[in-house]
């Protein structure tokens, strides 16, 4: 019988479709609210963190990063025909980010460990998704977005061997990886530290004099609703109280969130890259149409475009 790493180079992976609990749940804008939560989650793993502490520009233009990230990434699901293509394309994005880090370790962002984490915190992304902003979710379907995951992580063409092998599996290592491998690091740190983040983008009119303030109050908020999407024992790690108080106007907060976009049409809810899968699906977009890129605005600087660590693709 041959292995799972074996039985990878074999099997031609097959993209998610609509019918999918991740297509559902990935590409809703309400995703951005659990951004700060992946983002910190996956550099509290050491090789992740040193990866972006010495080869990421993602704190000089955070705003720019998050949203051109979204493209590529949600692309690996929502892309169809080609979304092998955009995984290979997410993939390589990687190849070169690998060092020693500030305690002496060596570190390969291929690592298929630290890919893996990395991938990991998105599908629990989705749980936390459907979880906290859009109605609950039970157990049969947290099962069933584990399975799509491993569908899903089969795209990249990496190892399968840290891959767990059913959803018991993933929550014990969920809880070992929380317990006694991520880390309390300089670029979790400054990933939460957004309280003088600069205006975004998408809001130019906005005076930088009014975007001070009001962008300090939402990183404080933004802050604490993260904390509030911790398992406990990372909570504990980096040294933050949650107090069942925080937990009533947490819940609060999300059941808000969800009515009001009760009120968004379905489509509206998505990121363009899903937007456009969806429309894909019912047969409005040809099935080889390429991906919707992301817009000029959100490019890297034009010093970095032509590396091969960078989405940056030529748009108008």
């Amino acid at each position: 019988m041959p292995d799972r790493e074996q039985e990878l180079t074999v099997e031609v992976p097959e993209p998610l479709g609509p019918d999918s609990l991740t297509w559902k749940y990935l590409g809703d804008w309400r995703g951005l609210l659990t951004a700060l939560w992946a983002g910190s989650m996956q550099n509290m793993h050491p090789g992740l963190g040193a990866g972006v502490e010495q080869h990421s520009r993602f704190f000089e233009e955070r705003w720019q990063r998050l949203f051109r990230s979204l493209y590529p990434i949600s692309g690996v699901v929502y892309d169809g025909p080609r979304a092998r293509r955009t995984a290979l394309e997410v993939r390589g994005y990687h190849d070169r980010i690998k060092g020693v880090d500030a305690r002496g370790r060596q570190y390969h962002a291929l690592d298929p460990d630290t890919y893996y984490w990395a991938h990991s915190t998105f599908f629990v992304s989705t749980i936390l998704i459907a979880e906290h902003f859009a109605g609950g979710i039970d157990e049969a379907d947290k099962r069933r977005l584990f399975g799509e995951h491993v569908q899903w992580y089969r795209m990249y063409g990496m190892s399968m061997r840290p891959v767990p092998e059913s959803w018991e599996d993933f929550q014990r290592y969920w809880k070992l990886m929380c317990a006694e491998v991520l880390e309390d690091n300089k670029a979790t740190r400054d990933v939460l530290d957004i309280a003088g983040i600069a205006r975004p983008p998408f809001l130019p009119w906005l005076p930088h004099a009014l975007w001070r303030p009001l962008g300090t109050l939402t990183g404080r908020a933004f802050v604490w609703f993260t904390i509030g999407l911790y398992d406990r024992e990372v909570r504990d790690l980096l040294g933050f109280t949650w107090s069942r108080r925080d937990a009533r106007r947490h819940r609060r907060t999300c059941r808000v969130i969800n009515a009001l976009f009760k009120l968004v049409p379905h489509d509206r809810r998505y990121h363009p890259r899903a937007r456009a899968g969806w429309r894909r699906a019912r047969g409005e977009l040809a099935a080889d149409v390429e991906p919707v890129a992301t817009p000029r605005r959100n490019l890297p600087p034009p010093s970095a475009r032509g590396k091969p660590e960078h989405y940056a693709p030529d748009v108008p």
